[in-house]
């Protein structure tokens, strides 16, 4: 069961995740998309030899986000603007994300004030 609380779009840039537990973070959505966990993003192993080394191809939209969809009790879906939808988030993995991409209340404020240009 996820200890998520609450997950929510701040701008076009930016999701807050709050965990039961107290700790709040914001992060960028291309942060999120950067450690998308499938296949074709990450890579791919059979028996410790690497079949498909994962590549990340720049496209139009990619750091976008459609839509949040849950998963299961064990994580979310992502899809992209750019067609991506086939990484699916655990929620260790996005409590992971939330910790090491967590953005200071100034960055956060930089990205507000630049969205509200």
């Amino acid at each position: 069961m996820s200890s998520l609380k609450s997950l929510a779009r701040i701008n076009a840039y930016l999701l807050k995740f709050e965990w039961i537990d107290g700790f709040v973070s914001v992060v960028e959505l291309r942060n999120l998309r950067e450690e998308c966990p499938c296949a074709k993003c990450k890579g791919e192993s059979v028996m410790g030899q690497i079949v498909y080394p994962g590549i990340r191809i720049l496209k139009p939209g990619m750091n976008e986000l459609s839509s949040l969809v849950p998963t299961g009790n064990y994580g979310i879906q992502a899809t992209w603007k750019d067609g991506h939808s086939t990484g699916i988030y655990t929620w260790s993995m996005l409590r992971e994300i939330a910790e090491k991409y967590a953005l200071t209340d100034e960055q956060i404020q930089k990205f507000i004030e630049n969205d509200e240009k």
